[in-house]
């Protein structure tokens, strides 16, 4: 165990039993009454997870943020963008907590992420619905580099804690041979790789353990990933 690593800063059962209510209290008003309960149980400890997670993921790499800021850093908001929803509730029920490539302006950028929710609990990888540019430039790499993807894709540590997840394409994108060996990959709309864990995790000090050491697991595919889009890793 890294020595390092601030013990403190490890998630309360207090976090779990607010989420689980907000769940089956999905309104303004609850949440009105309920915010210093968020801010106390939630948003702090979860930007203090971000605060010691940082010394780790710098060695690790350097070109990914671990920022603490309370608005606009790698905490992201509770509160849901329902304009383009069918689903009007207000509020996400879930702790999202993604620490980007540094070159990245949003949450489509490649990095390394922590979903906490009842039910729900994993660490991903990658890079979720990248733009067309960005998608296009990891197909090519993948059907010109076909050994260089396998390698970070089948990588012993990878494999040994994740899965690859995500929508595919049914057809072959266009301009590649449905014939080629990845074509699997190719037709993938986002590249991330997902390991679980039980929710009750997050109130052990060694999660924050736990979770560099899974990115550290990614680093294969995040590797391949950067160099396919031109960033350095």
């Amino acid at each position: 165990m890294n020595d390092s690593t601030d013990k403190s800063a490890a998630f309360g059962p207090e976090a779990i039993a607010f989420l689980s209510e907000l769940a089956a209290n999905n309104d303004r008003v609850w949440f009105a009454e309920q915010k210093p309960r968020y801010e106390r149980h939630v948003r702090e400890p979860a930007l203090s997870f971000v605060v010691a997670v940082a010394p780790g993921l710098e060695k690790l790499s350097r070109h990914f943020a671990a920022n603490p800021k309370r608005t606009g850093g790698s905490l992201m908001r509770i509160y849901r963008d329902t304009r383009f929803s069918k689903s009007k509730l207000p509020y996400k029920t879930n702790i999202g907590i993604q620490f980007r490539h540094a070159r990245g302006r949003d949450v489509h950028a490649p990095g390394f992420y922590v979903h906490i929710e009842p039910g729900d609990c994993f660490i991903g990888a990658g890079i979720w619905r990248p733009d067309s540019e960005a998608l296009g430039a990891i197909r090519a790499k993948i059907a010109d580099s076909p050994h260089a993807w396998r390698r970070a894709r089948d990588a012993q540590p990878l494999t040994a804690h994740f899965e690859l997840a995500g929508e595919s394409l049914r057809r072959m994108p266009r301009g590649f041979s449905p014939d080629l060996a990845e074509a699997d990959d190719i037709r993938r709309k986002d590249f991330i790789a997902v390991t679980h864990f039980e929710i009750g995790e997050i109130t052990e000090p060694e999660f924050i353990d736990y979770a560099l050491a899974r990115f550290s697991d990614a680093q294969p595919l995040m590797r391949f990933l950067c160099g396919a889009l031109g960033l350095a890793f």
